[in-house]
């Protein structure tokens, strides 16, 4: 598969059932994201965290942007563009259908992503209790489970992606034999210099970083790996192009 996966290869299914899978990734990813931010930041003294992208992001973008009403469009939008260049240099060509296909990921992503935002920040209070803080912490860990069954559903269909999980595909098909676990540890690289600039311009303060982070930077690329096999099991890897 790895190997094979290196060549772009044709699709086995109708563009109808690839918008269906692709509609269904982006509201599980979105959703995911979102309940990762929000229990981190309603958990007080935080200790939870977020999905690593997410915290990543999330940091920077306050950091540049501060803490406005739009801060999570705007970071999650131009922080997953950089990364689409990002992913040329490592294909060794700039495709514009590609990096186009990019921005068409991100505008509807990063406006489910203020959305959900804007919901579950209202109808989710702080955790008061240790009931409520075990909860949250349990819906925090879901929330990683959503982001890594979207990042595996959407990579198989493969119309357009998220650059972070474009550039986890190109690792994982051209670098690391076809290991979604190895190519998940790869791509965290970009979000931890985006956490280190972060960390630096807010010092000392640095938000989103817990223990949701480490399940995710632990287990969510594995999470990918199985989903692939037990979620939508007969949906197969569609017209993959990780370049020469």
């Amino acid at each position: 598969m790895a190997e094979n996966a290196r060549h772009h290869n044709p699709r086995s299914i109708s563009m109808s059932k690839s918008l269906m899978f692709f509609g269904i990734s982006l509201i599980l990813n979105a959703m995911g994201n979102v309940l990762t931010l929000v229990t981190a930041s309603h958990i007080k003294p935080a200790f939870s965290g977020s999905a690593y992208w997410t915290a990543a992001e999330a940091n920077l973008g306050q950091a540049l942007l501060g803490n406005n009403s739009l801060v999570l469009f705007w970071a999650f939008l131009v922080l997953g563009m950089l990364i689409s260049f990002l992913n040329a240099l490592l294909m060794k060509k700039l495709d514009w259908h590609r990096v186009v296909g990019n921005f068409l990921f991100m505008l509807p992503f990063s406006i489910f992503i203020q959305w959900f935002s804007n919901i579950f920040n209202q109808i989710m209070p702080n955790a008061n209790s240790v009931a409520a803080t075990v909860l949250y912490t349990v819906i925090n860990f879901i929330g990683v489970g959503f982001i890594a069954v979207a990042i595996s559903i959407y990579q198989r269909v493969n119309l357009v992606l998220h650059p972070a999980d474009d550039l986890m595909q190109i690792l994982r098909f051209k670098y690391f034999h076809g290991s979604a676990f190895k190519a998940m540890w790869a791509s965290y690289i970009p979000p931890t210099i985006f956490a280190i600039i972060a960390f630096v311009i807010t010092f000392p303060n640095l938000y989103n970083f817990g223990l949701g982070t480490i399940f995710a930077f632990l287990f969510q690329g594995g999470i990918t790996g199985i989903a692939d096999k037990y979620v939508f099991k007969n949906l197969k890897h569609q017209a993959i192009d990780v370049g020469n």
